[in-house]
């Protein structure tokens, strides 16, 4: 009985050690870090993990992102660079950096394999919360090898098939690639919602430069006997697209203006009901001043959408003389294609003109 007693209290204290240590933290989570990573690394992800545990997410957000720029294929393995890539995702969530938090937490599932499974359902429960508040386009693009821009920047390497993660709001992509015509679509990406787009680079045609060449030509007398119609013609094509731009907007600031004055419209029929239990008194002779100005802002809200409407169509009928003389005038190959794409949507509207004159 007494070799039993010393036992039994050894057993009590282990099984208090082990249940003190056994629940997964933080620290357990990049122990692998601890003893494989670099010193760097180690040192920043030390700082992120105290700096996030302290709610400091901007401190925690910088040494995360050092961390993962530190990281070496060579030296960190690919789960170490999954889990920091996620970490650094949720604290750009917590800082609504929306887009950045989708890519990293994005890249970082892609690992899924290698990530424990509380880190593979908090990144989840994170990148949902992230693209819930951005666009997500699933772009393709033949052939693969073309480059790819947004908005005029280079995105990653070149591949055949893309998800991307944009902020909500018109947006550009364009596809080039050497011997080939440019591929382009416009679209207006909404958060939440997924954009699917497919762009085809076609081959130039035939004793037509391609992209990023140029032909001199042997007859300079009938090359300076072009240079002024086409000059001409250009001027007049920019002077066409820049007016059916800007009518355009001006139509969508009108619409605008005419949905705030919607609200106000509402927002002051609402106030009026709330004061008065009696709606049908603006019907009557002796209406308050109040029901005058709601008539009025009735007929301003009319006004302005009508007067809206009548512009935006008027600058796409602009753009679209534009558009067909770019189509018929073909005496003459460009250098590098011009192409004018009207483009209207709830908060945008006006041309996007790509080429050279």
């Amino acid at each position: 009985m007494r070799d039993v007693a010393p036992s039994l209290l050894f057993c009590l204290m282990f099984g208090a050690a082990a249940a003190y240590t056994s629940p997964a933290s933080a620290e357990d989570i990049y122990s692998t870090l601890e003893r494989s990573g670099s010193s760097t690394v180690k040192d920043h992800v030390r700082r992120a993990q105290r700096a996030r545990d302290a709610g400091r997410w901007t401190e925690a957000h910088a040494a995360y992102k050092a961390a993962l720029e530190a990281t070496d294929p060579a030296s960190n393995t690919e789960k170490e660079r999954a889990e920091i890539a996620g970490e650094l995702g949720l604290c750009e969530l917590e800082l609504r950096k929306y887009r950045d938090a989708a890519e990293h937490l994005a890249w970082s599932l892609e690992q899924r394999s290698v990530l424990p499974l509380e880190l593979q359902l908090r990144f989840d429960a994170g990148q949902r919360k992230a693209a819930s508040h951005v666009a997500t386009l699933y772009l393709s693009v033949d052939p693969p090898d073309a480059e790819v821009l947004i908005d005029g920047k280079p995105i990653s390497a070149p591949a055949r098939t893309y998800r991307l993660f944009l902020e909500p709001g018109q947006h550009m992509v364009r596809a080039r690639l050497a011997g080939h015509e440019e591929a382009f679509a416009s679209f207006d990406a909404q958060a939440g919602k997924p954009t699917t787009i497919s762009l085809q680079v076609p081959r130039a045609a035939p004793g037509i430069p391609a992209k990023g060449t140029s032909t001199m030509s042997s007859a300079r007398g009938a090359q300076a006997s072009s240079v002024a119609p086409s000059t001409t013609a250009s001027t007049l094509r920019i002077g066409g697209a820049v007016v059916a731009g800007a009518t355009m907007a001006a139509g969508g600031g009108l619409l605008i203006w005419s949905a705030y004055t919607e609200d106000e419209l509402h927002d002051r029929a609402t106030a009026l009901r709330g004061a008065d239990e009696d709606a049908s008194r603006c019907a009557r002779p002796n209406a308050p001043r109040a029901c005058s100005e709601l008539r009025d802002l009735q007929g301003k809200r009319d006004l302005l959408k009508k007067a809206g409407w009548v512009t935006l169509a008027s600058g796409g009928a602009i753009g679209a003389l534009t558009l067909l003389s770019l189509l018929v005038d073909r005496t003459s190959p460009p250098s590098d294609g011009v192409r004018v794409v009207p483009t209207v949507s709830g908060q945008h509207a006006g041309l996007i003109i790509i080429g050279a004159w």
